[in-house]
């Protein structure tokens, strides 16, 4: 009979961290960039200060990290290259559109990315149980459209823009976590930043607003961007160990249920949110993501998650 894993290696654990990290890091996020005026900056520190944290925690003995090696690098250059324009994308759809209208596309990325589930990673078609769940996100999608008075086509062609790039970075990157043989979580983290980082020097370099803002920065300013990586460091870590844990279906449903606390801060700082109907829409949309189940690897799978107990609930109940 094999020993029981440590709570810090096992699904509640990188889940329950993942979904306070997600939380935390968008009202550290919102904060900074309300202190410093300088949005591509406080990106570009975040991925940059992961990866120094993670190799000088590294080169102390205190973690193991992957070193940089060409073959791994070429391997996690798609991954860094998805994420930015997943991150390009969705502040592009939120220029036309509300943040609740954003959810309503993010909370239907279940549908596509189940069936890739089972197209490319080896996992079985959700269970009528799952199938449900996943239907009834759809469902609530369609209630709060219903709502929706700020409609413009312009956001929400760039809504679909993200909506494929955000599906293929799902299932990529859960491609990368079965495929790409890493001595530890930490190297998963150190690649993914350090590559993302390294284009965004380009973003703020040139521009003058932020370099104005930039000379002009408080110590409480700099402490709020500190936070922010701080709390980035964590929140990829525990990303990368979810993605390792779940599937990719799952994965991407536990990142919906956290943006129910989006909505609620949306609602509590800002005018422009959706009716009590429209609220209640998403509500009904985490409830069904609560209720997913994910689906077991088929028997003919190659694309495994080695690491998954199949059929297992998504959330500790």
């Amino acid at each position: 009979m094999s020993e029981p894993k440590p709570y810090y290696a096992t699904t509640p654990f990188a889940v329950g961290g993942y979904m306070l990290c997600s939380a935390t890091l968008l009202i550290a996020n919102k904060y900074a960039v309300y202190k410093v005026a300088a949005p591509s900056f406080i990106l570009f520190s975040q991925l940059m200060g992961t990866a120094i944290v993670v190799k000088a925690f590294a080169a102390m003995g205190k973690i193991e990290c992957d070193p940089l090696e060409k073959e791994k690098s070429k391997k996690f250059l798609p991954v860094a290259l998805i994420f930015l324009a997943t991150i390009f994308f969705n502040m592009k759809a939120l220029q036309y559109v509300n943040v609740e209208t954003f959810m309503v596309f993010r909370f239907s990325t279940p549908l596509v990315v189940s069936i890739a589930d089972y197209l490319f990673l080896g996992r079985k078609l959700p269970s009528s149980r799952s199938w449900a769940c996943l239907f009834a996100l759809l469902v609530g999608a369609f209630g709060y459209a219903s709502t929706d008075s700020s409609f413009a086509v312009k956001g929400y062609t760039f809504c679909a823009i993200w909506y494929c790039i955000f599906c293929l970075d799902q299932i990529y990157l859960k491609h990368i976590t079965n495929t790409v043989k890493m001595q530890s979580n930490w190297g998963r983290v150190f690649y993914s930043n350090l590559l993302a980082s390294l284009p965004l020097v380009f973003t703020f370099i040139y521009d003058a607003d932020e370099i104005a803002a930039l000379k002009n920065i408080s110590a409480s300013a700099a402490m709020a961007v500190f936070v922010s990586v701080a709390l980035g460091v964590g929140m990829s870590y525990f990303a990368w160990m979810a993605r390792s844990l779940l599937s990719a279906t799952s994965f991407t449903v536990v990142g919906n249920a956290c943006k129910i606390l989006t909505i609620a801060i949306n609602v509590s700082l800002w005018d422009k949110h959706a009716s009590p109907f429209g609220i209640g829409c998403l509500i009904f949309c985490l409830g069904a993501a609560y209720l997913y189940k994910q689906a077991p690897m088929r028997a003919d799978a190659k694309d495994t998650d080695d690491a998954i107990k199949d059929g297992k609930p998504l959330l500790p109940k």
